[in-house]
């Protein structure tokens, strides 16, 4: 039992307990049912906490911490946040871990007085807050999906089977919905792909330390749940229900595992929106087979949508997004997580971009339509889960409008030159919806919307003349009530008749005493009942006054009252449409990130990629995208674009560079081994995705894993060294690369000592030439592994070229056939600073290791070549040099006592001197 849950029960069975307040006794009965949760309870414009709720939200938010009342002979620690800023501090709760449920006031406080003058405001919890299930605007990152993952260990028929794991995953915000099955060795990596802010899992699971770390390692909170959550049956009825569907083989054949997943996932979404039904797409069967699986390591270490510091700058994401929504820059983000494999899949992308690529006016207009396209999927899944707003509504009627827009445009260029088939498609999803929706939002809801609905005035003049009758009373009531005076005046003949108010008898008609009989008498006394009677005055009240002053009364609240119902019928009416609709926002997401990746091929000059089944890798000028936007962004000079082919026959060099399905790397660190790397792994990535890559010519073979091993890392926490990392990693390559594995290595084996790592280094090199068969870089300051490009067949040696000039070493980070010679490590320890002694005692060192006594004693090396002797050498003891003569001359100088002339004539004489001084030495 938690703290937390233990202090409810505490709570629920003191024996003083019944003797607090009634708003008291109903607050620690809602606790009791949701002890696991802080409790915002409602109190007026507050949400207050109590008890240890209070002071675990105190100590969490930075506030103050007061008391009210007494329980138990204690005072009751008591804070509040104003509901009015309560999603920031519901932000700041989620991210520590905490979960919420907001107990909203469910009554009208007058409604409940009318029970009697002790009678409490109904409340009862509305929603649960946790991190996978927020939907409100500011809670969310617009440019990321917010995912929620249930997790399956899917069960074994044999001892000796791979262990496999379901994922069932929902972005309650928006409705995508994702199911599969992955290896236990992919489940990390399928992990950090999802990027879930909350995981799922049943208590034994959620006990396994191991999978406690990977899924903190994924960035979610963990979250248990009893076993008979994962129930396939259930899932199974629960998908036909969501979908409306009789059956979900049209959707996917899923296994008994996944709809386990699935079955606990719907179970804890009905739970925390407490039976709330959240708009859900179709699901998407994903897995192995159809997405580029990148382990978790590799996924660090190529920094695609998350830097090593957890920051987007940086990354590929950030290099190439050129979105102008959130919904599109969400798509882009979740297609660079899940490259695909399917090579007619990904033509058909890169068909859409190369149209758009193509017509540059075409892609100019719909940007900038698009830029005005609201978030539709995140609107539509607050108003189906009874959190949306008058602005969420007016999202869907301006995303219509830019679908209509966009759809337009497109039907204009198929009547010209036709279109491919996905912008086909996409022109298709966006006029899915019946076009009176948007007319009848259009006509009902004002230009400008208020942020919540109860502060009215959303409702456009016209649409309801009920409402507009309401308004008028309620706005205008002082013309309405002069109005009627004019008419009474009129009526009776008595100019100097008032209407006026008091608190008394309200709204009422008066007249001076002169004229009071004329109103009691017939015919006007059946239109002016009277009232009052004062000694200079004589007070009346119509029938219509007092209709009119009930009317004037209640005219805000019945104004209120009809904009709701008028929102309550739009919202149903969206909701009919829930599955268009889906449509609608899938199809401006995509054709966004189609625009996108567009306007970043014209920009940055990428090319499209030729992606088949080949198992070839051949790109002609090959560029990093991060790095070379970096270096155009400080000035730092032109990025050196290179070649790179794998999989030819031979390992031989070609007259085109070298070739073979493995590359041995070698060159000087700061040379751009390790960017070399990355960028052809980004090329594979990015022409995987479906776009165009920074290169001149690029027939990429589909990749099915990729790997890299690329920086030194240790994991400390875990109890594991660089090396240990390092070799974890490396095993995982070689335990599951394929022939259609694309690998890059960086220096494996340079954790421990020369001859173990090299020994390392070159199984390795053997274990992916002759078991894995993949296409891999390998990249290395073991010299002794270029020996392998004669040895095995499919291997080949290329080398980082360097120039070198007055001891000194320049970087040409070009590519070449071959192998360095030397690792220039002391030149580039030289450009790092070290001191010039260091250097110096390196240099000897390294000489005299060079000529063949690396098996000598080091005390031997130690009598040699004495420390800092070669600065000694360079500066003799000041106490034994002879005294120059510039030296000299110049102390004889006193500058102070020198007329111009004479400081001239020193100067000449000091230049001719240190002439002489020169030629001497």
């Amino acid at each position: 039992m938690t703290e937390q849950a233990g202090q409810a029960k505490r709570v629920r069975t003191s024996p003083a307990a019944g003797a607090v307040t009634p708003m008291m006794a109903q607050y620690l009965e809602i606790k009791a049912a949701y002890s696991d949760c802080l409790l915002f309870y409602r109190m007026g414009d507050f949400y207050e906490l109590f008890f240890e709720d209070a002071e675990r939200a105190s100590r969490a938010l930075g506030i103050a911490l007061t008391k009210r009342g007494r329980h138990n002979g204690d005072d009751i620690p008591m804070c509040g946040v104003p509901v009015h800023t309560a999603d920031d501090y519901l932000q700041r709760l989620i991210q520590k871990g905490f979960r919420v449920a907001v107990c909203e006031q469910t009554e009208d406080p007058a409604e409940a007085k009318k029970r009697g003058a002790k009678s409490v405001v109904r409340r009862e919890v509305v929603r649960l807050v946790t991190p996978g299930t927020l939907t409100e605007e500011s809670l969310l990152d617009a440019r990321a999906n917010n995912f929620l993952t249930a997790v399956f260990r899917a069960p074994t028929a044999t001892a000796d089977r791979e262990e496999r794991f379901a994922l069932a995953s929902l972005d309650i915000s928006t409705g995508e919905f994702l199911i599969g099955e992955t290896h236990a060795a992919d489940l990390a990596g399928e992990l950090v792909r999802l990027a879930p802010s909350e995981v799922v899992m049943g208590e034994e699971l959620a006990a396994d330390a191991a999978m406690r770390a990977l899924i903190e390692g994924a960035g979610a909170a963990a979250t248990p749940v009893p076993r008979p959550y994962f129930d396939s049956l259930a899932g199974e009825r629960g998908l036909k229900e969501k979908l409306q569907v009789a059956t979900i083989e049209g959707f996917g054949a899923f296994t008994r595992a996944e709809l386990a997943a699935t079955a606990a996932l719907l179970k804890y979404v009905d739970i925390t929106q407490l039976g709330r039904q959240p708009a859900l797409r179709p699901p998407k069967r994903v897995g192995p087979s159809t997405v580029l699986v990148i382990d978790a390591a590799t996924r660090a270490s190529l920094e695609l949508v998350r830097s090593t510091r957890g920051e987007r700058r940086g990354t590929l994401l950030q290099a190439v997004d050129r979105t102008v929504t959130g919904a599109g820059a969400r798509e882009l983000a979740a297609r660079l997580a899940s490259p695909l494999t399917d090579p007619a899949a990904i033509a058909r992308r890169l068909d859409a971009v190369a149209f758009l690529r193509d017509d540059p006016a075409l892609r100019a207009e719909l940007r900038r339509t698009l830029a005005a396209a609201p978030d539709i999927a995140r609107a539509l899944a607050r108003l189906t889960l009874g959190r949306g707003a008058p602005r969420d509504l007016g999202a869907i009627r301006s995303g219509l409008a830019v679908a209509a827009a966009t759809a337009a445009r497109l039907a204009e260029a198929a009547d010209v030159m036709g279109l491919p088939e996905r912008l086909a498609a996409l022109q298709a999803d966006l006029t899915a919806v019946d076009t009176a929706l948007g007319a009848e939002l259009t006509a009902a809801l004002g230009d400008e919307l208020p942020l919540q609905k109860r502060d009215g005035g959303f409702v456009r003049q016209g649409y309801r003349p009920d409402l507009d009758e309401n308004r008028t009373l309620r706005d205008e009531s002082r013309q309405v009530l002069a109005a009627l005076q004019a008419s009474y005046a009129e009526l009776t003949g008595v100019k100097s008749l008032k209407v006026r108010h008091n608190n008394v008898l309200g709204y009422f008609v008066e007249v001076t005493g002169t004229h009071g009989d004329k109103l009691l008498g017939a015919p006007l006394n059946e239109t002016f009942i009277h009232r009052q009677t004062l000694a200079s005055a004589v007070r009346f009240t119509t029938t219509e006054l007092s209709e009119t002053e009930a009317k004037i009364t209640a005219a805000a609240d019945r104004a209120l009252a009809i904009e709701l119902e008028v929102f309550n019928a739009l919202v149903e009416r969206v909701g009919a449409e829930e599955r268009p609709l889906g449509l609608v926002a899938a199809g401006l997401a995509e054709l966004d990130h189609h625009c996108g990746l567009a306007e970043l091929a014209e920009e940055q000059g990428f090319v499209r990629p030729v992606v088949d089944d080949d198992l070839v890798f051949h790109v002609e000028g090959g560029r990093h995208p991060v790095v070379e936007q970096a270096l155009v962004a400080t000035d730092a000079g032109p990025f050196v674009e290179n070649d790179c082919t794998l999989g030819a026959n031979g390992g031989a060099a070609g007259e085109d560079g070298p070739r073979g399905r493995i590359w041995v790397v070698t060159g000087p660190n700061m040379a751009g081994k390790s960017t070399f790397l990355r960028q052809n792994a980004l090329i594979v990535v990015l022409a995987q995705i479906g776009a165009f890559v920074p290169a001149r010519t690029a027939h990429i073979g589909v990749v099915d894993r990729l790997f890299s091993r690329v920086g030194a890392s240790d994991d400390l926490a875990g109890g594991r060294s660089t090396f240990m990392v390092e070799m974890v990693e490396t095993a995982g390559i070689l335990n599951q690369a394929t022939e259609r594995s694309f690998v890059i290595l960086d220096e494996i084996g340079r954790g421990t000592a020369t001859y173990d790592g090299l020994s390392i280094a070159w199984a390795t090199v053997e274990h992916l030439h002759e078991v894995n068969r993949c296409r891999a870089l390998f990249a290395t300051h073991y010299h002794e592994l270029t020996a392998l490009a004669q040895k095995l067949e499919h291997a080949a040696n290329a080398t980082i070229d360097v120039k070198e000039w007055r001891d000194e070493i320049v970087f040409l980070h070009k590519v070449v056939p071959g192998a360095a010679d030397r690792s220039y490590g002391i030149q580039v320890a030289k450009l790092a600073g070290l001191p010039r002694p260091v250097i110096a005692r390196a240099g000897d060192v390294l000489q005299r290791l060079e000529a063949g006594d690396q098996h000598r004693p080091a005390e031997d090396l130690v009598d040699d070549l004495p420390l800092f002797s070669a600065a000694r050498a360079e500066a003799p003891p000041a106490a034994t040099a002879e005294p120059s003569p510039l030296a000299e001359a110049l102390k004889d100088l006193h500058p102070d006592d020198m007329s111009p002339r004479e400081a001239l004539e020193a100067l000449y004489r000091l230049k001719a001197l240190a002439a002489e001084t020169d030629g001497e030495s």
